[in-house]
């Protein structure tokens, strides 16, 4: 398992690193985002992977690894938001937003670690195709939880879905690097 947190926080900071690249670049006007935009962000990335593993012609000339560390990001953002709420302007500075991010992808790595105890690490036996699947399968449920209202009976909350989608894209992004 040491092995799985040193390849998680490799991927992480080449993630960290556009995060703040584009920071600097954009500011956090990603704050006025509301959870469905993120969400439809994310179903658009997740959409195009699946795309670029069931075709053989690519008209653009990105690949799955761009769009995966896209939903490590705007996972991120949207966890971000749920604590934070949406605003009308950009409100947080260069250094805020790093460290709510740092803060945000720290318990997310935590859980991963958690569940990879218990689960022996079988994300290593699966494909990146299942994990892309599964990833869809998440947003398609946070879609419906958002259109609840937010409200569950007996399922976890929209927090712990986009954490799963960062830890299935980090596993991802882990296999197409081998």
């Amino acid at each position: 398992m040491q092995d799985t947190s040193k390849q998680y926080d490799g991927v992480i900071s080449m993630c960290r690193s556009l995060f703040i690249n584009k920071m600097k670049d954009y500011g956090s006007a990603w704050r006025i985002l509301r959870l469905p935009s993120l969400t439809d962000q994310i179903f658009i990335k997740a959409q195009r992977i699946r795309g670029l593993q069931q075709n053989s012609e690519r008209k653009v000339d990105e690949g799955e690894v761009s769009e995966f560390i896209g939903i490590i990001n705007y996972c991120t953002m949207a966890l971000i938001q749920l604590e934070k709420g949406v605003v009308e302007q950009p409100d947080l500075s260069l250094e805020e937003a790093i460290e709510l991010y740092d803060d945000k992808i720290a318990i997310t790595k935590q859980l991963m670690m958690d569940k990879n105890h218990d689960y022996g690490e079988a994300w290593r036996d699966m494909r990146v195709s299942s994990l892309t699947d599964l990833i869809l399968q998440k947003l398609l449920r946070v879609k419906q939880i958002e259109d609840n209202s937010g409200k569950t009976i007996v399922s976890e909350g929209i927090d712990a879905n986009y954490q799963d989608m960062i830890n299935y894209s980090v596993f991802a992004l882990i296999h197409l690097d081998n």
